[in-house]
């Protein structure tokens, strides 16, 4: 399948974002170890939130999480520290058992797990079986994902010892991992940070908590910060539902990003989950540098937009892109060649524009199995007459009613 998208002259709507599958993902393990009966409430309905809302209720002996990462590194960690569930093998599409899983393994052997790999030696399907684990002190490279510490994290309190986990190196991701322990925090465990590179966890088990509502998801929100600063407008006015201020989510670093790419936010409400209106002004910035370290997820979106706004740019901190849905960094480079960019990389962490063009092709974007991929490339029709995207459905994964969405603001929507 792919779309032709044309896009309107001016943004004027309220949107309703998806809730946050981050937040979702965690609750939602964490719910389960708590015992609990009653789910959270605004839980997201992207496809990594619906698989492990499936295995949870039905815990099948052979569990697909399809292409959810955060889902296979979760569910991993909590099955082998649950006794009471048996024996399981967990599996995924072809991507997925070519993304790595041997970090997270060998660290919940070292616990004590029990788990081995059903084909290839570190890597998905993984057969489990699920027992009670000792804890204790751990320790692992500090720039590895942050979904495989945050799984470690997650079963801390239901371990015997508890865990002592000691990040060594340059810790990536750190907001995803400060995610973890408030949402941990919110179910009453007894989790913190207890020197510069150790957190420990002790072993209190989690509460079971009524009417947990969740927020929205400030990952996506950031495809109408893009919106709004290409499509410039200044009578074009955006209000997001559902977002926090002082949000725990990392990536509602966005909102500061994109004030310096010509888009303004303001709350309703500081303090609690209201509705933020967005409003494009000028962007007069010539050159942007950014460590996405703690952010990564932005990446795209940001690298999309500054070269459609004519930012020059050096973005670090991307180590992360090459091991997600797909090759990030390539992914990148190949699909803004078709439009006529040419950014390059450095060091596998590091993509930069100088301002460089090509002659454009405007072939379809081809999206990799990587709901980011459609998401961040979709604004650039109100840059250029028609954007293509090819397989556009992977934003179901994140963001499904992204496209109804777009036809609700005015985006014309051909299906071919």
């Amino acid at each position: 399948m792919k779309y032709t998208i044309k896009a309107p002259s001016q943004l004027n709507a309220s949107i309703n974002l998806p809730s946050s599958k981050s937040i979702s993902n965690r609750a939602l393990v964490i719910s389960a170890m708590a015992g609990s009966t009653y789910q959270p409430q605004n839980l997201s309905d992207c496809d990594d939130t619906e698989v492990i809302i499936a295995a949870l209720k039905d815990m099948p002996e052979v569990i697909n999480i399809k292409a959810a990462g955060t889902a296979m590194r979760f569910m991993t960690a909590y099955l082998a520290a649950t006794a009471s569930h048996g024996e399981h093998t967990i599996t995924g599409t072809e991507r997925m058992q070519n993304r790595p899983i041997a970090i997270l393994v060998d660290a919940l052997r070292y616990l004590g797990a029990d788990i081995t790999y059903e084909k290839k030696e570190g890597y998905p399907p993984l057969h489990i079986k699920g027992k009670a684990l000792e804890g204790g002190h751990l320790e692992v490279v500090g720039n590895i994902s942050s979904q495989y510490i945050s799984a470690l994290l997650l079963i801390g309190p239901i371990l015997k010892n508890g865990l002592e986990l000691k990040l060594t190196g340059e810790i990536a991701s750190r907001p995803y991992i400060d995610l973890t322990l408030w949402t941990m925090k919110e179910y009453g465990a007894d989790a913190e940070w207890t020197d510069m590179d150790t957190i420990t966890v002790k072993p209190q088990p989690y509460k079971e908590l009524t009417g947990y509502t969740i927020e929205n998801d400030w990952s996506a929100s950031s495809y109408w910060y893009e919106m709004m600063a290409l499509n410039g407008n200044p009578d074009s006015v955006i209000k997001l539902e559902g977002l926090m201020d002082n949000s725990k989510q990392g990536d509602s670093v966005v909102k500061y990003i994109f004030s310096l790419l010509g888009v303004k936010s303001e709350f309703e409400n500081r303090d609690s989950i209201s509705n933020i209106t967005l409003k494009a002004h000028r962007c007069l910035l010539p050159r942007f540098d950014y460590d996405f370290t703690g952010s990564p997820d932005l990446a795209q979106t940001i690298v999309v937009a500054c070269c459609a706004l004519g930012v020059k740019f050096k973005f670090t901190g991307l180590a992360s892109l090459k091991i997600k849905e797909t090759d990030r960094i390539e992914a990148l480079k190949t699909e803004l060649k078709k439009v006529g960019f040419i950014i390059r990389d450095e060091n596998d962490n590091t993509l930069i524009w100088d301002g460089e063009t090509c002659e454009p092709t405007f072939e379809p974007i081809d999206t990799y199995e990587d709901h980011r991929m459609a998401l961040a490339f979709a604004p650039l029709a109100f840059r250029f007459p028609q954007i293509e995207i090819n397989n556009p459905e992977v934003v179901s994964k994140s963001y499904p009613h992204y496209w109804e969405d777009l036809k609700k603001v005015g985006f014309e929507i051909i299906k071919n």
